[in-house]
């Protein structure tokens, strides 16, 4: 928990930023740049020069608004997902132990990485996940208000005991829950894709094209001292953690657009600035959030905060 707010913390100016991109607000006019490939391009301002202008307006401490909400959201959350993950395991989901007897018909030769592994633990993880964020949604929605209320200079939102009375008072118990429903199926899609491709990659290529590169040939191969085969083994794991890394950028930008329409939502027509025109129309729904943004292009605004070219036709709203 701890390690997990200290990241909180240091995360939250990067947040911050990511939030009031998502949101369509550009506080600077774009300069005049050069991209990746050297070409001369309009740019609009990228995370420090977006950060530095938050800073001369509110100070370096208010790079941190809505840090008290997220805290409680990480804390809780880290809770809630030990706490259901655990019973899980423990109310009938967990594997077979290894040592215990084979069943009849019970194959032995079944590998611990086997699909069926792979598809249980993802479906605890999901369950689990899918609770922590039920959970503290509310927190995520506060800790949104709160950083979109740079806008329009308003202080609605200025204490987390004060929010949660705001919102129920003026959109009920349903307030609480803006935008949940594209953030978990954003979260569950990612977390499947990213599972199964590191599995097939583990699996399919990795694993048979070390097979294929080094086959048995009788005895023990030694390299510098030591058994070839541990160089083996440390190597593969190696690869596989480099696989679930590569995997979980991977799903994570393919559902980037389930994350960009839960914020959305989360700050849309709640009586701040930043959840009306001309930054976003008042959405009936989340589906009728994403269609706008799919028609308008706008399905990765936000998605990097650097090189952040300005799109031919688009229109933005800076002071």
């Amino acid at each position: 928990v701890l390690l997990g707010s200290g990241l909180t913390v240091l995360s939250q100016p990067l947040m911050y930023v990511k939030v009031l991109v998502q949101v369509g607000y550009e506080p600077l006019p774009p300069t005049l740049g050069r991209n990746v490939f050297g070409r001369q391009v309009y740019q609009l301002p990228g995370l420090f020069a977006y950060a530095k202008h938050i800073a001369k307006v509110d100070g370096r401490a208010g790079l941190f608004k809505g840090l008290a909400p997220r805290l409680c959201s990480s804390a809780i959350g880290t809770v809630v997902h030990g706490k259901v993950l655990q019973q899980c395991i423990s109310g009938g989901c967990s594997l077979p132990d290894a040592s215990s007897p084979l069943q009849p018909g019970v194959s032995k030769k079944e590998p611990v990485s086997s699909l069926e592994q792979v598809l249980k633990e993802t479906s605890r993880e999901m369950v689990a996940r899918s609770a922590a964020t039920l959970i503290t949604h509310p927190f995520h929605v506060i800790t949104l208000r709160c950083m979109v209320q740079f806008i329009g200079r308003e202080t609605k939102y200025s204490g987390t005991l004060s929010a949660f009375a705001t919102i129920y008072r003026e959109e009920g118990v349903l307030g609480f829950f803006a935008g949940l429903i594209p953030r978990l199926l954003g979260d569950i899609l990612s977390l499947w894709l990213c599972n199964m491709l590191a599995y097939l990659i583990n699996t399919y290529a990795l694993e048979n094209g070390v097979r294929a590169l080094h086959p048995a040939r009788g005895g023990l191969r030694w390299a510098g001292g030591v058994p070839f085969l541990l160089l083996q083994v440390s190597t593969m794991a190696e690869m596989k953690s480099y696989s679930q890394a590569v995997t979980g950028f991977f799903a994570s930008m393919l559902t980037y657009p389930f994350v960009l329409v839960s914020n959305l939502m989360a700050v849309n027509n709640c009586g701040l600035a930043g959840g009306l025109l001309p930054y976003a129309p008042t959405y009936s729904s989340w589906l009728d959030c994403w269609s706008q943004l799919h028609r308008e292009g706008n399905m990765s605004r936000g998605n990097s905060l650097f090189f952040r070219k300005v799109p031919a036709g688009k229109r933005y709203v800076w002071e």
